[in-house]
């Protein structure tokens, strides 16, 4: 069957919105739900694991994000918050946010008192701390998996995919939760962030964020029926082959104990 370039860029996209919703996963289970909330605690082996993928398919540095993330919470919507499109406006965060992070990250005051409880390991000072190493070896690992498949033209497929993961990853899905997420959407609770189930089916239940300012200590994000994040499921698996247990209560077991 001769492949059309529709069929050519399709499949590079498939690959590469796949490759995103698996950094995704690790992103909310570990780096957000696990090391930022501490809702949940991971088994070491499942939390290294969480670890490679990220290096591998995003490079983010733990100490960073949780750092920056704190600081989120910390200054919500208000003088200090690192992208908060209310302060800096809608398009600037939506289409820039990664320049906020940066900004934020590679200040070292930042990140000392904002993930002072948080200590690097031999496998961050010899591995996971090299973040552009890491996005270099996974894109490598997905290009050779590709040729094994496909022969010399699975290297593009793997390059095109990389790029649709990146361009998923910070210019959509990631500013879409600290972008829309903050300007449109509703509310369950009295926050100044919004819930979009459409960006939470697409982030892996970030886009519930009105939810997790709510109660940033529930390891579940969804609170009503119509509402769905897709990262409880997985929570869920790990529970029951017992690599994970939350610390804190779903938003359910909060409400319940508020009626």
């Amino acid at each position: 069957m001769t492949m059309t370039w529709t069929m050519f860029f399709g499949l590079a996209f498939v690959i590469g919105f796949v490759v995103t919703q698996v950094a995704g996963a690790a992103t909310t289970i570990y780096l957000h739900r696990s090391i930022t909330h501490r809702a949940l605690m991971l088994h070491p082996v499942a939390a290294w694991i969480f670890r490679l993928v990220i290096w591998l398919t995003t490079g983010l540095i733990t100490r960073e994000w949780v750092a920056v993330h704190r600081k989120h919470h910390a200054f919500t919507d208000e003088e200090g918050d690192p992208h908060s499109p209310k302060l800096e406006g809608f398009w600037k965060v939506q289409f820039g946010n990664v320049f906020y992070y940066v900004r934020q990250a590679r200040d070292r005051k930042v990140v000392a008192k904002y993930a002072r409880d948080l200590t690097d390991d031999w496998w961050d000072q010899h591995l996971f701390n090299y973040g552009l190493s890491g996005v270099v070896v996974g894109t490598t690992v997905l290009c050779v998996a590709m040729a094994s498949w496909f022969g010399s033209i699975g290297v593009v497929w793997g390059l095109l995919a990389a790029g649709v993961h990146t361009f998923l990853y910070i210019f959509v899905l990631s500013s879409s939760v600290n972008g829309l997420c903050h300007t449109v959407g509703y509310r369950n609770f009295a926050n100044t962030a919004t819930n979009l189930r459409s960006v939470a089916l697409l982030t892996t239940g970030e886009g519930l964020h009105n939810n997790h300012h709510g109660h940033p200590r529930s390891p579940k994000l969804s609170f009503r029926p119509t509402e769905f994040d897709p990262a409880w499921p997985i929570i869920q698996f790990l529970f029951l082959v017992r690599l994970v247990r939350w610390r804190g209560q779903t938003i359910e077991e909060i409400q319940q104990r508020a009626s």
